[in-house]
């Protein structure tokens, strides 16, 4: 089912780099006679840096996004916190603005100008080979070699377990993982057989309206169709072991059928499932790869509360003691739109979604350590882009593309602690999972990401020079010393505003330093390489 060895030789858009700040991935993080470390890397959905509390921003998200400084609203991360000091984390790590175009930079090590997903609905278009009428691409035309190949190339078993982004809903063995679990399934908006939790169009008077699948009631003041992916949600599996076909939705057997309803919270079942997948790997004594795409920080329609003018809906409540988390059974009663929550979800709130993220992390800890391997696996925590209503979609100073990003590998030799004055990418990622997993980029296929691996076990000092990213066709780019938005707006950086944000804008670059100077004109040398939306939107070949 996977990407065969012949694709590596596909290199229709490989390109000579010149940029020594955009090396590939040469040295392995282990020896051929040591066993690969595991690896579980977190892509949480839509969460600022400035929500980790790690970053100690005196603002943070509020009631529907909006910033605000109460300390109610801010999550208590005690596990994050600790795995972050323990381990490090990046001051300055850059997504690109937007859903789509991040997980592609991910996924891929790569910048748009050569995966041509510059936004999300803006892809790159190619004339599809059936139907002869033009597409968008998909990301593994583009790019055949993406972290699902490169765990498979590896020796590692894989697992994509979440949100997909993928906008098809076919193909996806030519991502390379061996398992998926999606949530939602793939056939966006329609709905699985079991689930009534969805938000879907209909024409009434000729006028477009949404209403809720689950109570037949039209919905004002919300703008998206969308599957359930929170409360009842609508799961598909992937190449799974208890799947009869490729794709089924789950549930799919009769003690999850009976178990299944308006009580089942789905990141709960994410976990279930590559706990599941992990328990496999591990009494095969197989390395194993996680890719967990959580919901966790993305706005949804409030199933349980219609009413409710929030971004994100409750979660299961947890506690913690100072030592561990317990969790209250939820107990929701009632139908279609009419429902009691009996003091077992949280109020909606982005700071309850980055607790109950808190929660999993610990679990994960747990996990590891019942099997005793903690010492043998790596954790990797990041985000697409920034929270709803402050960052996400905004292409003004780094509000959009400023997220966390943690490592956390107690086994390995690892030099560096705690929070680290750097900035990184989202496409440094994959380069990091090649050293990682010992394994290496296919010779002449062009990335874009610079592995961490070396500053992260050498004495090195720095990491990278400079951080790009992109909203359509704007660029955004910084270094240590200045910033340039999508507005074409400089920013002096050489200091972090208490707020992550309140950047000193530059209107006159005579008060400027010559080392500030400097590192603009070496940006804006840099820019024209990937600032190819009007000239190169769509790929040359596929």
């Amino acid at each position: 089912m996977l990407v065969s060895a012949a694709l590596f030789g596909l290199n229709a858009c490989s390109n000579a780099n010149n940029s020594t700040d955009l090396t590939p991935a040469q040295t392995p993080a282990v020896s051929e006679n040591q066993t690969k470390p595991n690896v579980i890397l977190i892509y949480a959905d839509d969460i600022s840096a400035r929500e980790f509390s790690i970053y100690q921003s005196k603002k943070w998200s509020g009631f529907r996004g909006k910033t605000v400084s109460d300390p109610e609203k801010l999550a208590e991360i005690p596990v994050i916190s600790e795995i972050a000091n323990q381990g490090m984390f990046v001051e300055n790590a850059w997504a690109a603005t937007v859903c789509s175009p991040s997980r592609a930079m991910l996924m891929t090590g790569r910048y748009a100008n050569l995966h041509k997903w510059w936004h999300n609905k803006d892809y790159g278009l190619v004339t599809d080979e059936k139907t002869g009428q033009k597409r968008p691409v998909r990301l593994y035309e583009t790019s055949p070699f993406q972290i699902g190949q490169l765990a498979n190339t590896s020796g590692y078993q894989s697992i994509w377990v979440g949100k997909t982004q993928m906008g098809h809903t076919d193909g996806f063995e030519n991502y390379g993982f061996d398992e998926g679990v999606f949530t939602p399934g793939l056939k966006y908006p329609d709905l699985s057989p079991y689930t009534t939790f969805g938000v879907q169009a209909k024409k009434v008077d000729g006028v477009r309206v949404l209403y809720n699948v689950d109570s037949g009631k039209s919905i004002e003041g919300f703008s998206y169709v969308q599957q359930g992916w929170y409360w009842k949600p609508n799961v598909e599996l992937f190449n799974h072991p208890s799947a009869k076909s490729e794709l089924e939705y789950w549930p799919n057997t009769s003690e999850s059928k009976e178990k299944f309803g308006v009580n089942t919270f789905g990141p709960d079942v994410e976990l279930d499932f590559i706990f599941d997948f992990i328990d496999r790997q591990h009494s095969q004594n197989k390395p194993f790869f996680v890719y967990h795409t959580t919901h966790l920080g993305h706005d949804a329609f409030d199933f349980l509360q219609p009413e409710s003018k929030d971004k994100w809906p409750g979660t299961p409540i947890v506690n913690w003691d100072g030592e561990k988390y317990t969790r209250v059974k939820p107990n929701i009663t009632g139908e279609k739109g009419q429902y009691n929550l009996n003091g077992t979800v949280t109020d909606p709130g982005m700071h309850n979604h980055v607790k109950y993220l808190d929660y999993q992390i610990w679990l994960y800890l747990e996990k590891l350590k019942k099997l005793q391997i903690q010492n043998d696996t790596i954790l990797i925590i990041a985000a697409d882009n920034g929270t709803s209503g402050y960052g996400k979609h905004s292409h003004v100073k780094q509000q959009g593309t400023h997220v966390p990003f943690i490592v956390y590998a107690p086994g390995q030799q690892m030099t560096k602690k705690g929070k680290q004055p750097i900035i990184a990418s989202m496409a440094d990622i994959l380069p990091t999972l090649a050293d990682i997993m010992g394994s290496e980029i296919p010779q002449g296929y062009e990335i874009n990401g610079k592995s961490l691996w070396p500053f992260l076990t050498t004495d090195a000092k720095t990491h990278r020079e400079w951080i790009y990213a992109y909203k359509k066709d704007k660029t955004l780019i910084r270094g240590n010393y200045v910033m340039k938005d999508g507005n074409d707006n400089w920013w002096n950086v050489t200091t972090t505003p208490d707020d992550l944000d309140s950047f000193e804008k530059i209107n006159d670059w005579s008060k400027v330093s010559e080392q500030a100077k400097k590192e603009r004109d070496k940006l804006n040398a840099v820019i024209p390489q990937f600032d190819v939306y009007e000239t190169a939107h769509d790929p040359d070949s596929i």
